[in-house]
């Protein structure tokens, strides 16, 4: 661990190693219930949303702003396209996990407008995935106030331990 409590390295490798794994058996689970219960080639279109946005989790620390930027417009342009053709809501299990890591990376790490600009996207997608009422879409939203409130932790936690970077934010 670095200074800051982070993890650097080897750890941090480890880290976003064992969250792949998470990812992929996700999306793998998820798209083998999908072909048993919804049948057709929905299942392409919810893995490449999940794996497109699992990617930006995984690469969040080169550009926080970008990666939970785009990981929010495609989850919401995933939703609006899933409303339009009659198909289960966006975003699925594994994508709503993959922007709870970006948000709250973003709380963690960007300045503050950023921060609440990002945490209003996420909050916007849940609640209209809530509006299609279906289980996964409550497992997504019901995400979103944890992510915040891990990603404003680990921000005083970072404050508090004398992380140069965090003070000027």
């Amino acid at each position: 661990m670095g200074a800051t409590g982070r993890p650097t390295g080897l750890e941090g490798t480890m880290v976003n190693i064992g969250l792949g794994v998470v990812f992929l058996a996700g999306i793998a689970t998820t798209a083998y219930l999908l072909i048993d219960s919804w049948g057709g080639a929905y299942w392409i279109f919810n893995g490449v949303i999940g794996a497109v946005v699992c990617t930006l989790a995984l690469l969040r620390e080169r550009q926080r702003a970008w990666a939970a930027t785009g990981g929010l417009a495609i989850a919401a342009i995933a939703l609006v396209v899933s409303v339009v053709a009659d198909l289960p809501r966006e975003p699925g299990p594994v994508t709503a996990l993959a922007l709870c890591v970006l948000i709250g990376s973003a709380l963690r790490g960007l300045p503050v407008p950023w921060a609440v600009a990002i945490a209003a996207g996420g909050l916007a997608v849940g609640v209209s995935t809530l509006a299609s009422g279906s289980v996964v879409a409550l497992f997504a939203a019901l995400g979103w106030p944890v992510a915040v409130a891990t990603g404003v932790v680990m921000r005083a936690v970072d404050r508090s331990s004398g992380d140069p970077i965090a003070s000027v934010r």
